[in-house]
């Protein structure tokens, strides 16, 4: 019988969606944006975007409106962001959770997640640089040891 080498525990699925532990998490952050894309874009737009706020502007002064002054559209807008915050919480370990549990938009709980994971681009582009450091230290060892073995051949 074949052996399972997939990245995760669980199958694939148009109905469930993929669980963070926190391993692979480049694997799961292609495979929970394919799968709330495909629920409502509108719910990934809130995780990137932010919540949708709908103002109403008074005399060039916007001010959030009230819950009674909003129309059906603006009321489904305000709703991505909490059905994303389901999805994102329904998603995560207990240890994943406890890092977001906190947090007040979906887009603040993915942020979360990105840095923890995947780093802030400073921290990225040290990690480059350190690698690149690291490969030119390496080259230089093995050429000097090279050097060394033709003298030691003389």
């Amino acid at each position: 019988m074949a052996e399972n080498k997939l990245p995760f525990a669980e199958g694939a699925s148009i109905n469930r969606p993929p669980m963070c532990s926190g391993v692979n998490y480049q694997f799961w952050k292609v495979r929970i944006k394919i799968f709330i894309e495909s629920i409502d874009c509108g719910i990934w737009n809130a995780i990137v975007n932010g919540p949708f706020i709908p103002m109403h502007v008074v005399d060039g002064v916007a001010t959030a409106k009230c819950f009674d002054e909003l129309t059906d559209l603006e009321n489904k807008k305000m709703q991505y962001d909490c059905v994303a915050k389901n999805i994102i919480t329904s998603v995560l370990n207990l240890d994943e959770f406890f890092r977001v549990s906190q947090c007040s938009s979906a887009k603040e709980m993915w942020d979360i997640l990105e840095v923890t994971h995947e780093g802030t681009i400073d921290v990225n582009r040290a990690r480059k640089h350190a690698l690149i450091q690291e490969y030119e230290l390496f080259k230089m060892q093995q050429m000097s040891r090279k050097d060394l073995r033709t003298l030691s051949i003389i």
